[in-house]
């Protein structure tokens, strides 16, 4: 039997746990074997997830935690430590774009308002730098583990109108890169960190952007599918993949990539 990509026993972090994105990935690590904090902001929410992975077979806990609170992601590493003794995996999913932050058609960059680009930058940059550095801590100690962070379209080109989103995960991107050559050189080459990057899904934070009312496309989902070789969207779980790869030791000479799960959109002109 090949055993590279059995993630059975390993302990996995998963930030915004409880969202679309987080809580599907949260799921399909349990289903595999590994065990999953589910770390989101919202009890209720963090619940729901954990409960559906108890409810499948997995083992979970789920706490809520602000992840751009240093102290409060430490308080979350002990009870993580403390209940299971190691880190082997974390998957950065907290973020995501905010109305305030997403400019309509009719303004420009100048009628942006600083408040929200620096919340929109705060939660998608430094939400992802924070928890790297509080569990790749352990990472570091322990001398393995990879970090899995969520990247973007928005980084491979200027897509209008969500300046803030684009500029935060650029940022994560240049990150990504040089925590895994600090990694990397000083502690352990057996700790990884790459990003996935994903394409266009429709989720609770987009869709009234990319649908109608009537579940029709939009102008803006028409064009992302008329430059999306695959012709569609994608689809949540088809992430995992990409995530179950990077979390692996089928990947183990691999670290400080990006990898784009979009059916094509980066590698496409459009003409």
């Amino acid at each position: 039997m090949n055993d590279l990509f059995n993630l059975r026993g390993k302990v996995a972090v998963v930030t915004g746990g409880s969202g679309t994105l987080g809580g599907s990935i949260s799921k399909y690590l349990a289903a595999n074997g590994v065990k999953v904090a589910v770390i989101g902001r919202t009890q209720e929410n963090v619940d729901l997830r954990l409960s559906k992975i108890e409810s499948s077979g997995g083992e979970g806990i789920g706490l809520v935690v602000d992840v751009l609170n240093v102290e409060d992601l430490k308080k979350a590493r002990q009870k993580i430590m403390n209940k299971w003794g190691r880190v082997d995996i974390l998957v950065n999913t907290a973020g995501g774009n905010m109305p305030g932050a997403t400019l309509t058609e009719q303004q420009t960059v100048f009628d942006m308002k600083i408040k929200d680009f620096n919340k929109v930058t705060d939660l998608n940059l430094n939400g992802t730098v924070y928890p790297s550095l509080v569990f790749g801590e352990v990472m570091g100690e322990q001398k393995s583990g990879s970090i899995i962070n969520i990247s973007s379209m928005a980084t491979m080109s200027s897509i209008t109108r969500v300046p803030g989103y684009s500029v935060a995960k650029s940022g994560v991107e240049i990150f990504t890169k040089w925590l895994a050559m600090e990694l990397a050189t000083k502690f352990s080459e057996k700790i990884r960190v790459n990003a996935i990057a994903p394409g266009f899904f429709i989720s609770t934070q987009n869709e009234k952007v990319l649908l109608n009312e009537d579940g029709s496309l939009t102008e803006r989902s028409q064009k992302v599918i008329a430059k999306t070789p695959m012709g569609r969207f994608g689809k949540i779980d088809e992430l995992n993949g990409a995530v179950h790869y990077l979390s692996s030791e089928a990947a183990t000479f691999v670290t400080g990539t990006i990898i784009p799960v979009d059916g094509g959109f980066s590698s496409f002109s459009g003409i």
